[in-house]
């Protein structure tokens, strides 16, 4: 775009520059024309003087044109070469570019309006290039998404249509099997639900027109409900719940439901992945016009890999290291929580040491 808009620029300076070429041309052509044709006239003034040709005097009026018009295109042809092989040099890179070849860059051998133009050229593949590699990494993505999506649904699906088989054809042994089974099939079919609305919540937040609902809201009290609700399941899988969280309203203009959802998530994460038994901190506090939100608990060590990738969507840790009673998730849980801190103009961050894992949710009480 910045090359299309300076071409009209780029246009007048070489037009300029070959004028000014021209302009010499002609000059030195004439000079240079009279001093040819005034060797010329002497010349032949002693030749006609010692041959008795006197008429041959009278030629070099018609001589004296055709001598300028030969010399100037000599000289203009000389002094605009270089113009012309750069002009060429630039037609054939941009052939091989639009050919497909983006790894060719145009050598930049001038620092007039013809270098910036293939300086421009250049940076314009380099950006093409990026955007093609963009493209292919959004493809392979959106691939991976429908693998993912397959593959997570697929497990509890098949398990439901297991169940159901099995209590269509009535392969049970008494009431007690019974009841077993339908209480499988009622967990299988909930966590299938699980899974379809963390896949409709994280499109809906990635989409490009999503809209926040905020609202003044008491994060202490959002927090402390959250808690009181999780601290149950906590106990029954072997964690102790430490909190930090003050007991003083702290206000901020929020979506209440989003930030109550990247809580959540954060709290499950550290109940799936901790040791057991261990206790979980969550810490909150004001900082610089910040609300910190922490959630800290023991787990395995992660690797430099593993960490980085940890909150790509899909994106899950060896099943081993989950809790047997817990189960698996769809991998978008911390992709989910850093979107919503990220609408809500936040951070979420993992600061991991040794066998210590500490998500630290940063949200502003005002968003611009």
């Amino acid at each position: 775009m910045n090359l299309i808009r300076r071409l009209p620029q780029f246009k007048k300076k070489i037009q300029i520059n070959i004028l000014y070429r021209m302009l010499i041309s002609l000059l030195i052509s004439f000079v240079g024309s009279v001093g040819v044709n005034n060797m010329l006239i002497i010349g032949a003034a002693k030749i006609s003087e010692r041959f008795g040709w006197p008429s041959l005097l009278y030629i070099f009026p018609y001589v004296l044109t055709p001598i300028f018009i030969v010399i100037f295109t000599l000289i203009f042809l000389f002094s605009t070469r270089k113009i012309v092989r750069d002009l060429i040099t630039l037609e054939q890179g941009l052939q091989f570019i639009s050919e497909g070849n983006l790894d060719y860059r145009v050598p930049v051998n001038r620092q007039d309006e013809l270098g910036r133009v293939a300086s421009n050229i250049n940076h314009m593949t380099e950006q093409l290039q990026l955007q093609i590699v963009k493209e292919r990494e959004l493809e392979k993505s959106k691939m991976d998404m429908i693998t993912g999506i397959s593959h997570d649904l697929r497990t509890p699906l098949t398990s439901i249509i297991g169940y159901i088989e099995l209590l269509r054809t009535e392969s049970f042994q008494d009431k007690a099997e019974y009841d077993r089974f339908i209480q499988n099939t009622h967990n299988k079919a909930t966590h299938l639900k699980k899974l379809l609305d963390d896949l409709f919540e994280y499109t809906r937040l990635t989409s490009v027109d999503t809209q926040l609902d905020l609202k003044k809201v008491d994060l202490y009290q959002l927090l402390d409900q959250l808690l009181f609700e999780f601290e149950p399941l906590a106990q029954e899988n072997g964690i102790h719940i430490e909190k930090e969280i003050g007991d003083a309203p702290f206000m901020a203009c929020v979506d209440s439901d989003k930030i109550a959802r990247a809580i959540d998530n954060l709290l499950m994460n550290a109940l799936k992945y901790s040791v057991k038994p261990s206790t979980i901190y969550i810490r909150m506090s004001i900082r610089h016009e910040l609300i910190t939100i922490k959630v800290e608990n023991k787990g395995a060590p992660l690797t430099i890999e593993q960490k980085d990738k940890l909150f790509d969507r899909f994106y899950k840790v060896d099943y081993s290291r989950s809790s047997e009673g817990i189960q698996t998730g769809s991998g978008l849980g911390l992709s989910i929580a850093r979107n919503i801190a990220e609408l809500h103009q936040g951070t979420l961050t993992l600061q991991h040491t040794h066998n210590v894992f500490t998500f630290e949710l940063n949200l502003p009480f005002n968003i611009k």
